[in-house]
């Protein structure tokens, strides 16, 4: 192909002509890049009014490499031109610059087309519960991938130079052993971030805490060597990703429902009441829009306390919303108040009966 354009060049081009010829490449480049562009504009306007949001990525990560891979074609033509006429050594120098462009034009298309890919995949996470991808894997993601393309490009780059790729590798693997021993906590940050995209214990804005560490608050940003945490005091905690290998972390966000345990004391001279009390409650709780039956629920008679006849209830809301969850308990507790009232009972609280022996002296008294 090459043989080819030089015996076309050779044909047509003398010291007269040459000139001529890269006006009109350059006219034909500045023409062909104009009506490209108004043809990818009004594709582009035409496939937005589709469904199917992958063209519109495609669409949109071409649009500018190729323009410029339009641009760079006519330069290599009248660079072409040009050589053929003036026999200068300079552009034999250029002539790997010409392949190193068109790779460095396909790498930024690869670029773009992750970035417009993570793009549409974060869409459809905010457009639709069901089709849920985690925000964070997918920029992950999309991030080895950039990073992928760069480093192929470069060494596709570097040997289309001349430089031999292999010795650069073997170069990069002992600079690697001595990155590695120099900066071995900033790469255990690196993996812990992995770690953390690809096992997704939590995601930003979940609430997590570690009572490992002092470690609680909501997850504001995953990075590849910090994790940023606004505790409850709106305080900024940055927390190495290597911390989270070694601790447990609970993740409250994720909990399917609330639990409600508590103990309520009644006076000993309401025992008789106690297991009308206790079924009435258990009714309230079973027939309570917000507490969840199909979860565990205990009202049960359980301690013989120094100034009350204790019962407890154990049961679980539905809401997990933290705010909300409070209201549903106040709501809970004033009932059993409601109940226990009902019945004519009290409520204990500590109480202490002094017995006097008759056999005391009055004097004494």
């Amino acid at each position: 192909m090459k043989e080819l354009w030089a015996n076309i060049v050779s044909w047509t081009v003398n010291e007269d002509t040459w000139i001529i010829y890269v006006f009109l490449i350059v006219l034909a480049t500045l023409t062909a890049n104009f009506s490209l562009k108004r043809f990818l504009n009004k594709l582009h306007l035409r496939l937005l009014k589709t469904n199917n949001p992958w063209d519109d990525a495609l669409i949109l990560a071409a649009q500018r490499p190729i323009t410029w891979m339009v641009w760079l074609l006519g330069i290599i033509l009248a660079i072409d031109v040009v050589q053929y006429e003036n026999k200068s050594a300079v552009f034999e120098t250029l002539e790997p610059l010409k392949f190193v462009g068109v790779i460095l034009i396909l790498t930024l298309f690869l670029l773009r087309l992750t970035r417009q890919i993570e793009l549409v995949f974060k869409q459809q996470e905010n457009e639709d519960a069901k089709k849920k991808y985690e925000a964070a894997t997918v920029e992950a993601v999309s991030k080895l991938l950039r990073a992928s393309a760069i480093i192929t490009g470069v060494l596709v780059a570097l040997q289309t130079l001349g430089f031999s790729v292999s010795g650069v590798l073997a170069f990069g693997g002992i600079g690697g052993v001595a990155i590695g021993f120099a900066a071995k906590d900033l790469l255990a940050n690196f993996f812990g971030g992995l770690i953390i995209y690809l096992d997704r214990p939590f995601t930003v804005g979940d609430w997590i805490r570690s009572n490992d560490r002092e470690i609680e608050g909501i997850v504001e940003n995953i990075g590849w060597r910090l994790t940023t945490i606004r505790t409850f005091e709106k305080r900024p905690l940055y927390v190495p990703n290597s911390v989270f290998s070694n601790v447990s972390v609970e993740n409250p966000s994720r909990m399917s429902n609330r639990r409600i345990y508590e103990t309520i004391g009644i006076r000993y001279e309401d025992s008789h009441k106690l297991p009308d009390i206790i079924d009435d409650v258990k009714i309230m709780l079973e027939q309570h829009e917000e507490i969840d039956s199909e979860q565990t629920l205990i009202v049960n008679f359980n301690n013989f306390a120094p100034s009350s006849l204790d019962f407890f209830i154990y049961t679980f809301t539905k809401t997990t919303e933290w705010i909300y969850f409070h209201k549903v308990k106040q709501d809970i507790l004033l009932s059993v108040l409601e109940i226990v009232n009902q019945h004519g009972a009290e409520v204990a609280f500590p109480t202490s009966t002094v017995h006097l022996d008759s056999q005391i002296p009055e004097r004494m008294l």
